[in-house]
């Protein structure tokens, strides 16, 4: 989504009987499940409209979003909201902006797809001239700030900036109003049938110390702010929505293959939600597949959830710049490690035109994305033995032992122009029903 750190570092039970249990996405990783013990997996966009604020704010995500993203296979949407114009005055949130977030949620529900509602902030906020944090909940002290033309991701590290995090996270005025925030979101959304969790805060920073280099400062805003604000927001969460899950996410430092020093969050769903971006790509420069950053990125990302036992989902990813020479084989590399590892990702971003837009006006996939639409089980009853997507045979192999549900498939372009086998059970559309115990294998064939 952005020129990251080049500044820095240049659906219904068949019987009554135990949930299904899940098995691991990677060893020591688990896999994300639903209420019924499903094994499920995420596979979508985020939508976003940050140019528009008050009254028109997301005006620019409209029902074709869902609806074209559901009919490539997709059913996951990370939903990008902001504080700022949620409480645009402190105290007073606004009814007409809750209003435009539900007709989303609706068109979502209407399209089968599931929404992460993820608090999004760019540079703090408003008052460095992006969206986020209000203007009203910025502190500075007086530090300066100086804008970056072309190169926005360098004023996070603005004096102002750092200063304005720290603020939020160790001020009790701020703590609580932010807290606020979250009880007012999740509880008008707690019930929404599209509403799979929140994303309790977008690519957190913070300030350096002097004499610290990057990496150990971003294990320190982790380790002493990020874990202790991410507790105090499950609490305000959990006051008015016990079920849904709480997304939570280290400094984008990740991204160089840095590991999180995130702590651990007391809470009972609780889903590690990396960004997956690398800072030469981002830069503008081609994939470079001898430079191992696939590999050192997995590593540093799987430390945490195997340490604390949570799911992984990333939450953005993808290039500004899709048709340099190596993209096809990034492509294919990254969704192969996503696949190891992770409970489902959302690309950076569904939107009609250039840049990061998943597809141009047409609505037909930009260069090298149509590998995001591949055929995949969204929700899987039973322990799953192996899943694997053979992208250059056209090949997608599911095999898993059967527990009480419903097994559903997600095919790219409404299922047409897919062969679908199953063996060990019965496919009716998209769903399969097999007997508990029954070793179930799907083949799914191009053309």
């Amino acid at each position: 989504m952005h020129r990251l750190l080049a500044v820095a570092v240049s659906t219904v039970l068949l019987t009554a009987g135990a949930p299904a249990a899940p098995a691991d996405a990677a060893p020591g990783v688990p896999r994300l499940t639903d209420d019924h013990g499903r094994v499920l997996t995420l596979r979508g966009w985020n939508i976003e409209d940050k140019n528009h604020r008050g009254d028109q704010a997301l005006s620019a995500i409209t029902e074709r979003h869902l609806r074209d993203m559901r009919a490539q296979g997709f059913d996951f949407a990370r939903l990008l909201v902001f504080w700022d114009d949620l409480e645009p005055v402190r105290g007073r949130y606004s009814q007409s902006y809750l209003r435009k977030i539900e007709r989303i949620l609706d068109w979502a529900a209407k399209y089968d797809v599931q929404v992460l509602i993820d608090a999004h902030q760019d540079v703090f906020g408003p008052a460095f001239g992006h969206r986020g944090i209000p203007e009203w909940a910025t502190r500075t002290d007086g530090l300066p700030f100086t804008p970056h033309p072309g190169d926005w991701f360098a004023e996070y590290f603005e004096p102002a900036v750092q200063r304005a995090f720290t603020h939020l996270y160790e001020d009790p005025d701020l703590r609580r109003s932010q807290a606020r925030m979250w009880r007012v979101l999740a509880g008008r959304f707690a019930d929404h049938p599209a509403v799979l969790g929140y994303d309790l805060i977008n690519e957190p920073m913070g300030e350096m110390r002097e004499g610290e280099d990057l990496p150990s400062a971003a294990r320190r805003i982790e380790r002493e702010q990020l874990t202790a604000m991410y507790n105090r927001l499950a609490d305000a969460v959990r006051a008015v929505d016990r079920d849904n899950w709480l997304f939570v996410e280290p400094t984008p430092i990740v991204g160089e293959g840095v590991p999180t020093g995130l702590g651990r969050i007391k809470d009972h769903r609780v889903v590690y939600a990396p960004h997956f971006y690398n800072a030469a790509m981002e830069a503008g420069r081609d994939y470079d597949p001898e430079a191992g950053w696939i590999e050192e990125y997995e590593a540093a990302v799987t430390a945490y959830p195997k340490a604390y036992r949570v799911p992984v989902v990333v939450g953005e990813w993808g290039p500004l710049n899709n048709s340099l020479p190596n993209m096809g084989r990034f492509y294919r590399e990254a969704l192969a490690s996503l696949a190891r590892y992770s409970s489902g990702w959302a690309g950076y971003v569904w939107c009609y035109g250039g840049g990061y837009c998943a597809v141009d006006e047409g609505g037909r996939f930009r260069a090298n994305k149509e590998q995001t639409a591949a055929p995949y089980a969204p929700a899987v009853a039973g322990v799953v033995c192996e899943e694997e997507w053979d992208s250059v045979a056209g090949v997608y192999r599911l095999s898993y032992d059967a527990r009480p549900g419903v097994t559903r498939l997600s095919l790219p372009a409404g299922g047409q122009g897919w062969r679908v086998e199953v063996s060990g059970g019965v496919r009716r559309g998209d769903r399969v029903y097999a007997r508990p115990g029954a070793r179930v294998d799907v083949a799914v064939n191009r053309g």
